[in-house]
């Protein structure tokens, strides 16, 4: 049985608007990393220690947007939009719950979680001066994120990139009259951050209100989210496990290579999440086929997007290999960072197309709501692959090289099995719920 194919403008027309999203948030912190990167190593350190910190927030909850999206787009392509709004109510309740219970625990253990990270007390003490503030954006993080993924799965992509667009624009402008002009110094990066989620936050809270959905709290729904949330949670524990654990190697490794590891990593979590972009449309699409019993069509979307992911990996590749003796210069002017940056450089350049395919294949599965499986793969491939490699680096002093090497693994680890298991047509379930 031939799979059926999408145009090709209806993928791109979900994927254009969705890469703005995605981006707006990574382009922000590149943005503030380049503004805190010419105060000095140190200021630059403790971003790069508070920021790992704060990314758990986002990481550790994908399922309020990669999970709503999944259950809303099949919804959506039964044909019942107002319970695949309602999905987007419920998420946005657990975001506002979860968002409080970690603004306290995250003041109360800010100082001690930084300390173990980074084996230094200076660099611990701007980690949390940082952190303390950023930490009140977190419930509105939550809340952007429950939001973007209902909108995700009744395929809107346009308003959402309206409304981060709106939140992170204003802060870059901010970022810099508060470091430089207000005498902030690291502390304005953070209050700018805020301001960032406090505008997006609300627009996506207004859209809700537009609808004219109910605002009453399901129990049922939500607790059918957290067993979804529950694997995708699990899933990006073992994701955080490799980069907390890199951060902590780099930071035991020296200043200026933890500055290093910061910038390159920075530049990873965007390009990831711009070759994440098709693969939202993925979610998108093949949730609605799925949940509309169209399952050669979820097949062929499955394929595009595959083929998508790698051309788009390659063309990445190319290009910041041409950067690469240009851009680093544009986040530090430190001769020490500078140096540490090449260890890192070229495992980033050469996985990009790897990641390509990776990243696209998690967007067809997590659409198809195969998140057990997601899990599983992970978790093996951190267990197997990362992290036995970054701390036999630590131990035997490899430095960034090392903790290179261990991502590098990593993602060859889960293209195995991603690959795998698309081949198998396993995930292609068909009906409204799954």
């Amino acid at each position: 049985m031939t799979a059926e194919r999408v145009p090709a403008k209806k993928v791109f027309g979900l994927a254009i608007p969705a890469l703005g999203v995605l981006a707006a948030e990574p382009l922000y912190v590149l943005v503030d990393t380049a503004v805190v990167g010419h105060l000095g190593a140190l200021p630059l350190a403790g971003l790069a220690l508070g920021g790992v910190v704060l990314s758990q927030i986002s990481t550790q909850l994908t399922f309020l947007s990669y999970g709503t999206t999944s259950r809303t787009a099949r919804l959506h392509g039964a044909g019942r939009r107002a319970e695949a709004v309602s999905e987007g109510v419920q998420a946005t309740w657990l975001a506002l719950a979860v968002g409080v219970v970690l603004l306290v625990a995250g003041q109360l253990l800010a100082g001690p979680i930084a300390r173990a990270l980074s084996g230094s007390d200076d660099i611990a003490a701007e980690a949390v001066s940082w952190l303390r503030i950023a930490l009140c954006g977190a419930p509105l993080i939550l809340v952007t994120m429950a939001g973007n993924g209902w909108m995700r799965g009744v395929q809107d992509t346009v308003r959402p990139l309206r409304f981060v667009l709106l939140g992170n624009g204003i802060s870059a402008v901010l970022c810099p009259v508060l470091v430089y002009a207000a005498d902030w110094g690291l502390e304005g990066s953070a209050v700018a951050n805020v301001v960032a989620q406090l505008i997006s936050a609300s627009l996506f809270l207004r859209a809700l209100f537009v609808e004219k959905a109910p605002l009453r709290p399901h129990p049922a729904v939500m607790r059918a989210q957290l067993t979804l949330g529950r694997d995708l949670v699990l899933r990006s524990l073992a994701f955080q496990a490799c980069f907390v654990s890199a951060a902590a190697v780099a930071a035991r490794t020296s200043t200026a290579a933890v500055g290093a590891h910061q910038i390159v990593l920075q530049l990873w979590t965007f390009l990831s999440l711009v070759l994440d972009s098709v693969a939202i449309a993925a979610q998108s699409l093949v949730g609605a086929a799925l949940g509309g019993g169209a399952r050669r069509q979820a097949q062929g979307v499955a394929g595009q997007i595959t083929a998508y992911g790698l051309l788009l990996g390659c063309v990445l590749c190319g290009l910041f290999a041409a950067l690469s003796q240009v851009l680093p210069h544009a986040f530090t002017a430190d001769p020490g960072v500078l140096g540490e940056i090449p260890h890192a450089w070229w495992f980033f350049v050469a996985l990009q197309p790897i990641a390509g395919v990776v990243f696209a294949l998690d967007g067809v599965l997590l659409g198809a709501g195969d998140a057990a499986f997601l899990r599983t793969a992970t978790l093996g491939s951190a267990a197997l692959g990362f992290l036995p490699l970054i701390w036999i680096s630590l131990a035997l002093g490899w430095g960034l090289t090392g903790i290179w090497t261990g991502l590098s693994l990593f993602m060859v680890l889960r293209l195995a099995a991603v690959v795998a298991r698309w081949r198998s047509g396993r995930w292609a379930v068909v009906g409204a719920v799954r």
